[in-house]
């Protein structure tokens, strides 16, 4: 008896555990969505003006050598506010991992690269490194380029945590979604991984780490 009394109590709080864990997950997840309400955009011609647009990197091929079409669709969307005059300049936030990962890419110089392609002047796009989480993108974009508005160049689901964290370091942000990928797997691996970035990026501000 005394055995699977101790087995039903590790039974039951493995059970509660498991579910205030998605209780979290799902609290984060729609805080940092409603946070978002009325500063996300889709179309160039109804965005307000900011001088600096922060593009979020990803690289143009996934880490499983796949075309990478999250890539592409930022391009774009950088493209459009950039032609619509919306932005006048594009800060390309990322990192280069040609040296540390398989299929690793220099994601600011692709950033410039393709951008360059659409008509946008290289004098116009600055190549930011340290861009290697969006916490970094972020603080840089406060602590080095002293930004107080920028707009944000990702997906949706990015943009909105992107706004919430550039909250806390003091910037009026606005996010231009670009278009998901039209791989549906794709779209539901990056769901996933959101739910759990937003859950970091609470730990990250409540430990002090983004700050």
């Amino acid at each position: 008896m005394k055995i699977n009394r101790k087995y039903k109590i590790a039974i039951l709080s493995i059970v509660a555990m498991l579910i205030g864990g998605v209780a979290v997950t799902i609290t984060c997840f729609s805080i940092v969505e409603k946070n978002a309400d009325g500063r996300l955009y889709s179309d160039a011609t109804e965005i307000p003006y900011n001088k600096v647009g922060l593009f979020l990197a990803t690289s143009p091929i996934t880490p499983g050598g796949a075309h990478n079409y999250n890539f592409d669709n930022r391009v774009k969307a950088a493209e459009e506010l950039y032609k619509a005059g919306k932005v006048d300049y594009i800060i390309a936030s990322g990192g280069d991992y040609t040296q540390t990962e398989d299929n690793g890419c220099d994601e600011p110089q692709a950033i410039l690269d393709s951008l360059i392609v659409r008509g946008v002047p290289a004098d116009r796009i600055i190549l930011d490194y340290e861009g290697t989480r969006t916490l970094n993108s972020i603080a840089k974009a406060k602590q080095v380029y002293g930004l107080d508005s920028l707009t944000l160049i990702s997906q949706k689901y990015h943009n909105e945590r992107a706004i919430y964290l550039a909250e806390k370091y003091c910037i009026h942000a606005i996010g231009y979604n670009a278009n998901p990928s039209p791989i549906v797997h794709s779209q539901i691996k990056n769901t996933l991984r959101e739910y759990l970035a937003r859950v970091k990026m609470f730990i990250d501000i409540y430990t002090g780490k983004a700050s």
